[in-house]
């Protein structure tokens, strides 16, 4: 009832303040994969030309979404009435004050039926943009259909849907009732794309941008890895264009475009070597994407560090046998897992198509034994779920400098004292 009643008096405000700020847009992010990298390569793109707001975390569930929108901070404690009193104080307070953005980008998340449809009921987004459908939390969806109906509910209550044609299946358009709707990838297929002519691990791709408002192509530069990430700054761009901002500066804001601690991120690691951290999460969409974008560099040696996909629940046995069927060879020097599901399911399957394979306990032991492996100018992907896996562990075991350990995921003092009992049980 608590929660409730909190809940209410937060939507309250939201509603309030878009009554009162209409001028103020709203854009909102949503989908399996890869959510926070286009909510942040949207907002470094529009700000370009606009005040945007944005908070950097994932502050995406019922409760804190009207706190992030509002940009105010969320409370230590749910419990505490008193800190509640502030935060309501201070909505009351940002409703009152003028307009100090233009655009707020705010991600949408879901773990459970009917998460994305609630956000509806007081929201009317100016843009939604629809990341992917691929399984997720499958323990409460049970079927990828119902994962594209709770995704792509957003677009129906939206002025404007932006949905990424690569990564959403166009048999799932049946969900979708609002008929303004445009796309965009890296295929010619989707109406935003872009078309990388030229790619190196240092500077990037360079190409072109194509539009529907533009007469002709528009080259660019996105830095980024794999072809999966270059998706997130095609949103952005359309978004921009959407937004009626100034090529130029849609341009400017696309080269200026990172990765994000844990999303692909190029990291360097002893012996001259190349670390890929994407350790974040892991996903049946994202970690093939990670293998495949491996499989384009070209490098002496080649290891792949793969741990457990979580709630994946009755599909997990599938979708990580599948995962290790796409483990080559010929691609790669060593595969390296973690975690119960990858060591049944994805070494099994790597082995059979005659992989080396060496099944770790935990991170700490992938990273010792990567590191006595590894030959100078490798390449390393790390790729796994967060809870119980951490990989970022394993990293900081190969980096070349302890410097570096303030780009991985989840370094802060409370995540280092769940990892450092997670760790000492083994």
């Amino acid at each position: 009832m608590f929660k409730s009643i909190i809940q209410k008096k937060l939507e309250s405000y939201v509603k309030k303040y878009f009554k009162k700020h209409p001028e103020v847009k709203l854009v909102v992010v949503t989908g399996s994969v890869g959510k926070t990298s286009t909510k942040t390569a949207i907002a470094t793109v529009l700000s370009e030309q606009f005040r945007v707001r944005l908070h950097e975390g994932n502050y995406n569930t019922k409760m804190s979404v009207p706190v992030a929108i509002l940009g105010i901070t969320y409370p230590e404690s749910v419990r505490n009435l008193r800190q509640w009193l502030a935060v309501f104080e201070a909505a009351r307070a940002r409703i009152k004050q003028p307009t100090d953005v233009d655009v707020i980008v705010q991600e949408l998340g879901t773990d459970r039926i009917g998460e994305i449809p609630y956000f509806g009921t007081y929201l009317n987004p100016d843009i939604a943009v629809v990341t992917a459908v691929s399984p997720e939390h499958m323990e409460f969806f049970n079927s990828i259909e119902t994962v594209a109906q709770e995704e792509l509910a957003v677009v129906n209550y939206s002025k404007l849907g932006i949905i990424n044609r690569d990564d959403i299946d166009g048999q799932y358009s049946k969900f979708i009732v609002n008929a303004n709707i445009d796309t965009y990838g890296t295929s010619v297929a989707a109406m935003y794309s872009f078309s990388s002519n030229n790619y190196s691990i240092e500077s990037g791709h360079e190409g072109v941008f194509n539009a529907p408002e533009w007469s002709e192509p528009i080259e660019a530069k996105i830095i980024s890895l794999g072809e999966h990430m270059l998706r997130p700054a095609v949103a952005a761009g359309a978004v921009g264009i959407k937004l009626g901002m100034d090529t130029v500066k849609i341009v400017s804001g696309l080269a200026k475009i990172r990765s994000i601690p844990g999303r692909m991120n190029i990291l360097r690691g002893v012996r001259e070597t190349i670390i890929i951290d994407d350790s974040y999460n892991s996903s049946p969409l994202a970690a093939t994407s990670s293998l495949r974008t491996l499989y384009q560099l070209s490098a002496p040696q080649k290891i792949a560090v793969l741990g457990d996909m979580n709630e994946l629940g009755g599909v997990s046995d599938v979708e990580h046998q599948a995962l290790g069927k796409m483990c080559d060879p010929s691609q790669i020097a060593w595969v390296v897992t973690v975690g119960p599901q990858a060591e049944k399911f994805i070494a099994s399957a790597a082995k059979m198509r005659g992989c080396q394979v060496k099944v770790c306990k935990n991170a700490l032991e992938a990273g010792s034994f990567v590191h006595s492996v590894l030959e100078p100018h490798a390449i390393i992907l790390f790729k796994g779920s967060q809870g119980g896996i951490y990989l970022e562990e394993a990293i900081k075991v190969i980096l070349h400098s302890t410097d570096d350990e303030k780009y991985l995921v989840r370094q802060s003092s409370s995540w280092t004292k769940t990892k450092d009992e997670f760790f000492s049980n083994f």
